[in-house]
């Protein structure tokens, strides 16, 4: 059993209260520390099944809630030894991979790239289900706009997109 295997129990029982979830963890040696890095996320373990509604992401309070209680665990457990280890709590980037439904479920309303076995598709995800989303494709050259649904079973890859402006962003001048 690894080390991150070891601690992820108490760190999943520390952020329980929270409304946080734990969404993963890693232990990797930096000479003559250890990198403790830590994931969280909303638990969206109480919201409906089809999720169509934007999920706000995590502030730097929550962030901070997370990592003072994460580091307690940490310190009240003895699977980390007498090593000394740097500590970095932070929430899933924009970059990572979507790869199951809560993931899909969390961004709702954000630009995504979905890679299938025959093409892809890039489109603003409107809704996610235990199943499938949802994604509105804008028009193209050669195809109209359109509302395409996909199980995730067809899904090989799938990743949110960087927007520097959404188009739902109201604009000052």
């Amino acid at each position: 059993m690894t080390t991150a295997e070891q601690i992820r129990p108490d760190l999943e029982q520390a952020l329980a209260p929270t409304g946080l979830v734990l969404e993963d963890v890693t232990v990797t040696p930096a000479g003559h520390r250890r990198v403790v890095k830590v994931l969280v996320d909303r638990d969206l373990a109480a919201e409906p099944d089809l999720v169509t509604e934007r999920t706000d992401p995590l502030t730097l309070d929550e962030v901070a809630d997370a990592t003072r209680l994460v580091s307690d665990a940490l310190d009240a457990s003895d699977s980390l030894g007498e090593l000394a280890y740097t500590l970095e709590v932070s929430s899933p980037g924009v970059g990572r991979l979507l790869t199951e439904p809560r993931h899909y479920r969390r961004n709702v309303g954000r630009l995504v790239e979905v890679h299938l076995a025959d093409r892809e598709v890039t489109g603003r995800l409107t809704a996610a289900s235990s199943a499938q989303a949802t994604l509105e494709v804008p028009a193209t050259k050669k195809d109209p706009a359109r509302t395409e649904t996909l199980a995730y079973a067809e899904v090989t890859k799938a990743v949110v997109q960087v927007e520097f402006a959404r188009p739902d962003e109201s604009k000052e001048s």
